[in-house]
C-alpha cells in the first residue's frame, strides 16, 4: 500500500518546547520510530508541518547588514531542509542500511490571482507587541493581526495547483525510497509566461498540500498525524466524543475548529471524494493502528455504522 503521512508541526515540536536542535532531534527520533515499522510493508511518503519551526528563523527578520528581511519562500526552504534532514537522519539510523531515505525540497505552484492574496489570514512567525508590529508593518508592508495577547504577521494561504517536483518524488518511491517532501506545505511559487518560477510571500496549508500530493502520487491512504487521537465533536466540552469511521457527508454535518482540525477534516473529505480511497486523522503514536483501521478517525466513501454518537 502507498501511504502519505502528513505530520503536524506540533508532532515535531510543541510551541511550548524550547527552539533547540536537541529538542527537534528528540522529536524527529520519535517520528522516525513511529514511521519506521510502516516502511517494511508499505511505500511511505512523509510530509511535515513547520509552524513552530519556521518561527525560529523568522525571529531574524533582517540580515546583519540591514538589507531587509529574508523572503518567506527562503525561510520555507530552510525549514524544509532542517526538518527533513533530521527526520531523514533518524530514519536512516533505524532502518536497514539497504533502504534509502531521501528529502526533496519541494515547490508547488499557486495562482497569482488567487483571492487569498487579497485577504492574508494565516499566522507566521513569533508574536510581538503592538508597537513592534506597527514598526514592522510600516517598514516591510506586512499585515498583522492579534493572536491572543500578542500580534503576529499574517500571510495569504492560496490553493496549491501543481507540485513541481512530482516526477522525481514518484520515481524515488517507485525505486523503494522513503521520501520526505513538501515540508510546511511546500514552497509556494508562481510561474511566469516564460516559465520562470518565483517564490511568493505566502504559505500553503500543509494538510491541503498533503491531499494534493496523496492524490497525485496515487496514494491508497492519506494519514494526518497530529497530537490528538482523532476528530472530536464538541471538542473541549463535557459532551465531546470521538468520531470513528465516517463519510465526507457525515463530516459536513459538524463544525470543527478553524486553523487546527478544520483543515484536516476538509483535506480528508476532499481526498476521499476525489479518489474513493481512505483518509485518516489521529495521533502519531497510533500511526500503526491508524493504518490498520484500529485507531483514529477514518474517512471512507462507504456508509459506516459508527458515525453516530454512541
Amino acid at each position: 500500500m502507498r501511504i502519505v503521512v502528513a505530520l503536524g508541526g506540533n508532532a515535531l515540536r510543541r510551541p511550548s518546547d524550547p527552539p533547540t536542535t536537541v529538542v527537534q532531534r528528540y522529536c524527529s527520533r520519535a517520528v522516525a520510530e513511529a514511521i519506521a515499522p510502516l516502511v517494511h510493508d508499505h511505500e511511505v511518503i512523509v510530509l511535515h508541518g513547520n509552524g513552530p519551526q519556521v518561527g525560529v528563523p523568522a525571529l531574524h527578520v533582517g540580515s546583519n547588514d540591514g538589507t531587509g528581511p529574508y523572503p518567506l519562500d527562503v525561510l520555507d526552504a530552510g525549514t524544509q531542509g532542517m526538518v527533513g534532514y533530521l527526520i531523514q537522519q533518524e530514519l536512516r539510523s533505524i532502518l536497514s542500511p539497504d533502504l534509502s531515505v531521501v528529502t526533496v525540497l519541494t515547490m508547488i505552484t499557486v495562482d497569482p490571482e488567487d483571492p487569498a492574496f487579497a485577504a492574508p489570514a494565516t499566522f507566521v512567525g513569533p508574536g510581538c507587541s503592538w508597537d513592534e508590529a506597527d514598526v514592522l508593518a510600516r517598514e516591510h508592508g506586512w499585515t498583522f493581526r492579534q493572536d491572543g495577547a500578542r500580534w503576529r504577521r499574517v500571510v495569504p494561504s492560496p490553493e496549491p495547483q501543481k507540485i513541481v517536483e512530482l516526477a522525481p518524488i514518484s520515481w524515488l518511491v517507485e525505486l523503494g525510497a522513503v521520501v520526505v517532501c513538501a515540508g510546511g506545505g511546500a514552497i509556494p511559487v508562481v510561474r511566469s509566461a516564460s516559465g520562470d518560477l518565483t517564490g511568493v510571500e505566502a504559505v500553503i496549508d500543509k494538510d491541503v498540500a498533503g491531499e494534493l500530493l496523496a492524490e497525485d502520487v496515487g496514494a491508497d491512504l492519506y494519514v494526518m498525524a497530529t497530537d490528538v487521537d482523532g476528530v472530536y465533536v464538541d471538542w473541549g466540552m463535557p459532551t465531546q466524543w470521538r468520531l470513528g469511521e465516517v463519510t465526507p457527508a457525515d463530516l459536513a454535518g459538524h463544525e470543527f475548529a478553524a486553523g487546527s482540525m478544520s483543515p484536516k477534516v476538509d483535506a480528508a473529505a476532499r481526498f476521499v471524494a476525489k479518489t474513493g480511497r481512505r483518509a485518516a486523522i489521529g495521533a502519531l503514536d497510533d500511526v500503526g493502528g491508524i493504518v490498520a483501521g484500529r485507531a483514529g478517525t477514518s474517512v471512507v466513501p462507504a456508509s459506516p455504522h459508527n458515525a453516530r454518537r454512541p
